[in-house]
């Protein structure tokens, strides 16, 4: 699946629950999903800076693949990183970098997070970005 597809996708989802309490709900299901990780990577160099709650995001590569796996201690906050694990692990790295997450005011996150749920959300997409620039350049050099 895209990017593009899976973003329909969540959209879809989405669209399924009327009230945002079920909405909620759904994220919350989402993040209990998610699978934990290694207590090894939660240090401070894997903290997403800007989250209210703790949010930590270990990247690795495979061969052309960047791969994430993330974790957070606050229930709906791990489900905004399982929607961000679903859209953005997996990809190249151009495809994150060219990706634009459009899901998140298609489904309504911006004006139904708190302001600092909302910047910590946008902190965890600029990471995966800023981690996928910096795989690109990796990449162009062992060519």
């Amino acid at each position: 699946m895209t990017i593009e597809e899976v973003q329909k996708e969540i959209i879809s989802d989405f669209a399924v629950y009327e009230d945002w309490m079920d909405k909620y709900t759904y994220l919350i299901e989402l993040g209990n999903e998610l699978q934990p990780i290694d207590p090894a990577f939660k240090v401070d160099q894997n903290l997403i800076r800007g989250c209210q709650s703790r949010v930590w995001l270990q990247q690795r590569m495979e061969g052309d693949l960047l791969y994430f796996d993330a974790e957070s201690d606050a229930l709906i906050v791990k489900g905004l990183v399982a929607l961000l694990m679903k859209v953005f692990s997996g990809r190249t790295p151009q495809e994150i970098i060219d990706a634009e997450p459009y899901f998140i005011d298609e489904i309504g996150l911006k004006q139904h997070l708190s302001p600092t749920r909302s910047n910590g959300l946008m902190a965890m997409v600029k990471q995966i970005k800023l981690y996928a620039i910096a795989y690109k350049q990796i990449l162009s050099q062992k060519k």
